[in-house]
């Protein structure tokens, strides 16, 4: 395996508090995880992830190589979809070997990870064989997705079992967040605190403590959702397509719904899951019995994902395209998909937020409508089953909710999504229905309470006490929702807000539709940063940062495409100039703009966030150029900045002098491929390969936390005396050379047929932005230059019909078009 350095891959992470406190006798800096399957080596993944060596253990393989399981373990690794490692060259910080050779090496770990098949009595069996070698602080941690945590562990001497406690992530563990943490009464608060505090600061989890119970929190919930799911599609006569659209994104659920979520966990995963249900009350027992064509289809093998085929499978057709197939549930044979039309999920997509989306849901007749008839059935079982789970899986309803986010994936927590819908409205249906109010709903009513959060859920309702109390946050979680409410709006317009973070640093806030950024965002930056705004006089630096999923989609392809079928070219300059004084803006402030993308930061959000003078990014960071595929090309910057960080680079390569030109080439063309093939990294890691981040750019690994490391680092900045920058006017052009060994390489693959020749166009525009026009080789270039040829090439760009073909196709369907 390559080698690599650990500076390398260690994110830069803030110091969670300033104040004085003992130091926690339990410290993890050593890991080991013991089982290399399928979720063993996933968590060693994000281990390496998070820049912490680790040791991967399994079974010994007969001959000589007796680590081949966890050496195919940690190869697979390398080509899992979705991807385990934030880049391949992580495997380097994964150490293999097995459990009868290797033992001893568990001595020097801090943190032991018992990862091995969901059996009590194999894992009982492993834990016996290992605890004579831990040392005396090592913690030791079973992951479980429902089994007794206390039970596994019984057998364990005294002072390990204060050492001991269940630790579930949820698969895949880099991008699932929760983290399910599950003390037994032997458990040691310190032990406790070290675990939560290094999977919340160092693995980026939403850490949620859970009761020793069969399924702890989110798989019991999410469980009986599923399950109920397949009880009341029967009783409705709905198919399984109808049930995952219900259950999908109209929801703010993922979108693959209740039976392609079955198929992507496993069938056999779910009915395990199930079956833990075992140690419940009869009752419950009974609420999530498994449909008879479940084990039916267990017993054929049609598992889902992993065998092709479950509740959907996929086949070749006559004509050799592919056909998606669904179980027919009664016949168990399979049918082609259908479309699904149901005219409620329709109508509501017009809803200008998800509350009013969801009330619109809810608002048509149950007996008539389709959707409404399917919710008010399944949300309402799934609100009191919840109900009546407080106290019991967890010890408040905010641990539920965040369970179920962070470990689900839904958008909102059942108890918010209660609220939206209104709790005695509800509760009315219910009690009509002849539904037993569960004890937590009869209490909030009794208190006079309508709904289980207030005060923008600062405060929740705890049934114990029968009152509101304070909702308690994570120290490091800083919310922009929340600074809005407590902290002055400094300025803001329909599009962008300015908000006082407090300390001097002012936050960019977007809050347009997928964040795209159209004129009120580029006139508000530019505006604020301008060197003799209120703002410059009142901040001492800024940050780019929201509490969105994506940073930015890019640029507002729909006021483009007005003004382009209006033939607005004047309009159209007029917006380009603008959006290149914006990000020029955000280069030479004379204070420190600090950007933090996440999520899609592309096209014209990766020129924002390039330009900054730092980024901090969250390790989910999917940017890049990608222009090229509504058939234009960076031009609000990207071009010239991945043009300077090419030369720069290439410079780099020989610190004793000029760069070679086969350097330069190879650095250029790089940057060429980057934008002319408009690619989007996969990973923080991957975005500093492409250098759309740099190697100084820090990497945050808990989304809560981006923001307050964002303003830190901007702090960081002030405190150190930041100096801006001023506008090169001595790049050396690449050149003519340089121009035709680009478009070689295009004219090669136009001969391939692997582009069109639209393409070739944008391709060529791209290289000639690249080379810096016509000049000769070493020509001095000014940034303003480059910045022209960029928005020439745009203007022309835009005049083309197969251009603005493509943005309508992109606009329409959300797809790219190479035509």
């Amino acid at each position: 395996m390559a080698s690599v350095s650990m500076e390398q891959f260690t994110p830069e992470l803030s110091t969670p508090s300033t104040q004085q406190r003992e130091p926690n006798i339990y410290q993890i800096q050593r890991i080991a995880v013991l089982g290399a399957g399928t979720m063993g080596a996933r968590i060693a993944a994000h281990f390496a992830n998070a820049g912490h060596p680790v040791l991967l253990l399994d079974l010994p393989s007969p001959g000589e190589d007796r680590n081949s399981v966890a050496a195919k373990a940690v190869d697979l690794l390398k080509t899992s979809k979705p991807p385990a490692l934030a880049d391949p060259s992580l495997t380097a910080l994964i150490r293999i070997g097995n459990f009868e050779d290797d033992l001893a090496s568990l001595k020097n770990c801090d943190w032991v990870i018992e990862a091995v098949a969901e059996n009590l009595e194999i894992k009982r069996a492993l834990l016996c064989r290992v605890v004579p070698y831990l040392h005396s602080k090592a913690l030791l941690t079973t992951n479980t997705s429902g089994l007794p945590v206390a039970k596994i562990g019984n057998a364990l001497p005294a002072d390990v079992r204060r050492r001991w406690l269940g630790t579930h992530f949820f698969n895949p563990p880099r991008y699932m967040r929760l983290m399910e943490i599950i003390a037994t009464p032997d458990t040691d608060e310190l032990a406790i605190a070290a675990v939560t505090e290094f999977a919340g600061l160092k693995l980026g989890k939403t850490v949620v403590p859970a009761r020793d119970v069969p399924n702890f929190i989110a798989n019991r919930i999410g469980t009986f959702a599923m399950i109920n799911a397949f009880r009341i599609m029967k009783e409705r006569g709905l198919t399984i397509e109808e049930v995952d659209a219900l259950t999908g994104s109209a929801i703010g659920w993922p979108k693959t719904g209740t039976f392609r979520l079955a198929d992507m966990v496993g069938i056999d995963v779910l009915a395990s899951v199930a079956r833990n249900f075992a140690g419940l009350s009869n009752d419950e027992r009974a609420d999530v019995k498994l449909p008879a064509a479940v084990e039916t289809l267990i017993e054929r093998k049609w598992l889902g994902d992993k065998t092709m085929q479950g509740f959907y499978k996929k086949e070749r057709g006559t004509d050799g395209n592919e056909v998606r197939l669904v179980l027919d549930m009664e016949r168990l044979d399979y049918r082609p998909a259908a479309r699904v039309v149901i005219p409620e999920l329709e109508m509501a997509k017009a809803a200008h937020s998800f509350a009013a989306r969801f009330r619109a849901l809810l608002s048509g007749n149950p007996e008539k409508d389709k959707a409404a008839g399917f919710y008010w059935r399944f949300l309402s079982e799934l609100w009191f089953y919840a109900a009546n789970r407080i106290g019991e899986v967890a010890d408040s309803l905010v641990a539920i909710d965040r369970a179920m986010k962070t470990g689900f994936n839904w958008e909102y927590g059942p108890f918010e999504m209660w609220d939206m819908a209104g709790i005695q409205q509800v509760v009315t249906r219910m009690r009509e229905a002849g539904a037993p109010i569960p004890p937590a709903v009869s209490a909030l009513l009794e208190a006079g309470g309508t709904t289980w959060y207030r005060s923008g859920g600062e405060e929740y309702f705890d049934p114990g006490s029968g009152t509101y109390v304070p909702a308690r946050r994570s120290a490091d979680a800083v919310s922009v929702a929340i600074l809005k409410r407590t902290r002055d709006v400094f300025a803001e317009n329909a599009s962008a807000s300015l908000v006082d973070v407090g300390d001097g640093i002012g936050c960019f806030e977007f809050h347009s539709k997928m964040n795209s950024i159209g004129q009120d965002i580029v006139d508000f930056l530019r505006r604020n940063l301008d060197p003799s705004s209120e703002a410059m006089r009142n901040f001492d630096g800024f940050i780019v940062a929201n509490d969105a999923e994506n940073f930015s989609a890019g640029a507002n392809l729909m006021q483009l495409l007005l003004a382009v079928q209006d033939e607005e070219w004047d309009e159209i300059d007029h917006f380009v100039r603008g959006f290149q004084g914006m990000t020029q803006a955000i280069k030479f402030c004379l204070k420190p703009v600090v950007a933090a993308p996440c999520g899609l930061c592309l096209g014209g959000g990766a020129e924002i966030s390039m330009h900054a003078t730092s980024r901090q990014a969250h390790l989910e960071l999917y940017t890049g150029l990608v222009e090229t595929g509504v058939g234009l090309l960076p031009a609000a910057g990207g071009c010239k900045e991945m043009m300077l960080r090419a030369l720069d680079s290439a410079k780099s390569v020989r610190p004793h002098g000029g760069a070679e030109a086969v350097e330069v080439h190879d650095a250029l063309r790089q940057a060429f491929e980057t934008i002319a093939m408009a690619k989007v990294s996969t990973s923080a890691y991957e975005a500093r390969a492409m250098k759309l981040l740099d190697n100084r750019d820090a990497i945050t690994m808990k989304r809560e936390r981006l923001v307050a490391d964002a303003k830190a680092r901007a702090l960081r900045l002030v405190r150190e005396g930041y100096a801006a920058p001023v506008q090169r006017t001595d790049i050396p052009a690449p050149g003519q050379t340089v121009f035709a060994t680009l478009k070689l390489g295009v004219f090669l693959m136009r001969q391939g047929e692997y582009i069109s020749d639209h393409d070739v166009k944008i391709a060529t525009h791209v290289a000639h932005v690249l080379s810096g026009g016509n000049v000769t080789a070493g020509t001095p270039l000014t940034e303003q230059y480059l910045l022209d040829l960029e928005r020439e090439a745009f203007l022309s760009l835009c005049g083309e019909k197969k251009t603005v073909e493509r943005i309508a196709h992109t606009l329409k369907t959300g797809k790219p078009l190479r035509n």
